[in-house]
């Protein structure tokens, strides 16, 4: 994209009309029907020339809210940031390099996660890397018995 258009006009109505267009309710609905596309991903392909990935999680973020969803949204987006950063699952061994590349998807998550749960997060890369879960698990939903034992839903 040579010119970023997302910006201009009502984003967040032609962000909520794309995803009905494509027949879902809810963004949230979008995206979890595709748990480990990334947030890029996502908006390309809800509107490559006029949406970004921070629109899609702005609006996700909005959902969870109101939902009272957002510790599912947070093991939703690590799901998202494992299946990108660690395409062949959890390193066997974390030498410097993986435990790099380890750190780095993780990082990345903690970006995304909302303040509520920061602190939470950063205890979770903290335990992933003292013990780390099995060679080549890869979780592909927010639903992984890992990620439910790590990150367990709040009480409503």
């Amino acid at each position: 994209m040579s010119e970023d258009r997302s910006w201009q006009g009502a984003w967040k109505v032609r962000l909520h009309e794309r995803v009905r267009e494509r027949g879902y309710a809810s963004l949230t609905a979008f995206a979890e029907a595709r748990p480990t596309a990334s947030l890029v991903a996502l908006a390309e392909e809800l509107g490559k020339d006029d949406l970004n990935a921070v629109q899609v999680f702005s609006g996700l973020v909005a959902e969870a809210e109101r939902s009272h969803q957002l510790t599912r949204l947070a093991r939703g987006q690590l799901v998202r940031e494992l299946f990108e950063g660690l395409p062949n699952g959890w390193p066997a061994v974390l030498d410097d390099t993986n435990r790099f590349e380890v750190a780095h998807a993780l990082a990345r998550w903690i970006s995304y996660t909302p303040e509520t749960h920061k602190e939470r997060a950063r205890q979770i890369l903290v335990a992933l890397l003292a013990t780390p879960p099995p060679p080549g698990w890869r979780p592909l939903g927010p639903d992984d018995e890992l990620l439910h034992a790590l990150l367990p839903d709040e009480e409503v």
